[in-house]
């Protein structure tokens, strides 16, 4: 029995580590196709792609899901299979899919292959990396306490945008432009959004308390 369920989880994992990358290098493929078409060039274009919160997180994602498949026994592969890196790295993708659902989705209007990316970044890897989470995290994996280290990465990237936009002038997203909304307002939406993370991993704690008895993650896990 044991071994069918790794097994499901195994090849659903595969599946799933494969659409994280495809969606993270098709993304980095539209991006320097498009700067360079904008006379901006390649460098400009990884500038750019790297500046994104989606970004750097499907790409955190994309490495939980094939690091404990590609290399079991590595140190990277030990780190992402920690339920504590996992829960924070699910907190983080769920903002991802709210904050664009909520702010961004009504501003533009991708079409081609550039909606194929957009929906795989913001939609379903998601869903997906929930899935996941639910699945390989063992009922009482995470704590409460837990949390203020899980911040580390929303407020390093914040001061990371903002440090890049001064130096640049470009802000990756439009309530992170201080040049536009000035430094309070600018300061006020980053604590909402670090409010709003703090929220998503207080709800994934609980839901995970809640979970039924499951065979401890390292036992699960790929």
């Amino acid at each position: 029995m044991l071994n069918t369920q790794n097994a499901r989880i195994r090849t659903f994992t595969t599946i799933a580590a494969g659409v994280g990358w495809f969606a993270v290098v098709l993304q980095f493929y539209l991006s320097l196709r498009l700067s360079v078409a904008n006379g901006r060039g390649i460098g400009w274009g990884m500038f750019v792609y790297f500046g994104y919160f989606t970004v750097l997180t499907n790409i955190l994602v994309a490495l939980a899901l094939a690091a404990p498949l590609v290399a079991p026994n590595a140190a990277i592969a030990r780190f992402f299979r920690r339920s504590g890196v996992i829960t924070a790295i699910a907190a983080s993708i769920t903002m991802v899919g709210i904050v664009y659902s909520l702010v961004l989705r009504q501003i533009w209007n991708p079409e081609g292959l550039q909606l194929v990316a957009d929906r795989l970044l913001h939609d379903v890897m998601p869903i997906v990396f929930l899935i996941y989470w639910w699945i390989v995290v063992p009922k009482r994996g995470v704590r409460w306490a837990d949390v203020p280290r899980w911040l580390v990465y929303p407020i390093g990237y914040l001061f990371y945008a903002l440090v890049r936009g001064a130096a640049s002038g470009v802000y990756p997203y439009p309530f992170l432009d201080v040049d536009s909304l000035g430094y309070g307002p600018t300061l006020i939406n980053s604590f909402i959004m670090l409010a709003g993370f703090v929220a998503i991993a207080l709800l994934l704690i609980g839901l995970n308390w809640l979970k039924p008895e499951r065979v401890p993650v390292t036992e699960r896990l790929p």
